[in-house]
């Protein structure tokens, strides 16, 4: 009996041991460096953007945040090493609307992005702009829906690839408007510019952060911002939704996550440290130089950022899956 006894009291002071452990760890959390995950390689818009907040998200939490680069597979291979990390707030990730799009995209899909991950916060939206050669007929967006439909494939549009947002961007449009277009696939946007710049393709749907310059000197044509309010750098675009596709809205947006089983005090903290990145000045500043706009601060929470996920994968299945997109 007393055996009994004191086996149980070894064991309770035990549990009691680690609970306290466990809590005094969350409490001093971080005491080391922290891996940022991006899934692109350096120099990209999402890179840019993890490199600019990591140092003020590293400065409010006292350790240094290190970005580490895993490319490959549109973000899959990095969102199934985050997946699989340990839940201990030491690796976070920043991905951007690819999140959503994993499971149309991919059949046998590693992670699941609903449960497989705990959210810190959204970080900021990159517009985008329809865009048409210089000599493209149409002066205007109705002239364009008029123009397509009359041509339907005989019209190109450029995209950067499989999966890419500016091919999601196109195949909305295409769905909206309810015709099939001649979609010619690119390695990145870049050489998608250039061929719309040369005149050998008819229309693109690309980022405002490259070209803009391009929109403002007049060698593109433009027909309207997938954004629901105009955009300050060019504020005499009119958005699509006021031109008739009501709703429409594409942006590349991004999003940061830890593993699931991250315990809540550790999420609180990055999710202040983000916060405190994101109303910096000089990341304002930058972000907003960059024609990138810093979300609200709804959006800036877990429930924003976990909402908004459910949304766009509603949103972007059906669009993919009725493209038949390959993987």
């Amino acid at each position: 009996m007393k055996k009994s006894f004191l086996t149980k009291l070894a064991l309770a002071v035990s549990a009691s041991t680690l609970i306290c452990g466990s809590a005094n760890a969350q409490k001093d959390w971080p005491t080391k460096s922290i891996q940022m995950i991006v899934p692109f390689a350096a120099g990209g818009p999402t890179d840019s953007i993890a490199r600019l907040i990591a140092v003020p998200m590293g400065q409010a939490l006292g350790q240094t945040v290190v970005v580490e680069n895993v490319p490959g597979a549109g973000g899959t291979i990095a969102s199934t090493k985050v997946a699989r990390a340990a839940p201990d707030g030491y690796t976070i990730y920043i991905h951007h609307m690819g999140m959503a799009t994993a499971q149309a995209l991919y059949d046998k899909l590693p992670y699941d992005p609903m449960k497989d991950f705990e959210y810190i916060g959204q970080v900021a939206d990159v517009p985008m702009v329809l865009l048409g050669k210089k000599d493209l007929p149409p002066n205007n967006f109705k002239e364009l829906e008029a123009y397509i439909k009359a041509n339907g494939s005989k019209v190109t549009m450029a995209n950067a690839g499989p999966g890419a947002v500016s091919q999601l961007c196109g195949l909305l449009f295409q769905s909206r408007l309810g015709v099939k277009l001649t979609n010619i696939p690119y390695k990145g946007t870049g050489p998608a510019l250039t061929d719309l710049l040369g005149g050998q393709v008819d229309l693109l749907c690309d980022q405002t952060t490259q070209t803009i310059p391009y929109i403002k000197d007049g060698r593109v044509k433009t027909y309207g911002t997938t954004t629901m309010k105009r955009l300050p750098a060019i504020p005499n675009v009119p958005t699509l939704n006021e031109q008739g596709l009501k709703g429409f809205e594409v942006k590349v947006w991004h999003g940061i996550y830890t593993p699931k089983g991250v315990p809540q005090p550790i999420l609180d903290k990055l999710n202040a440290a983000l916060k405190k990145a994101l109303n910096s000045p000089e990341v304002k500043k930058r972000l907003d130089d960059s024609n990138i706009d810093i979300v609200s601060a709804a959006k800036m929470t877990p429930k924003g950022l976990k909402d908004h996920l459910d949304a766009e994968i509603n949103v972007w299945g059906p669009v993919i899956r009725k493209a038949n997109i390959p993987d």
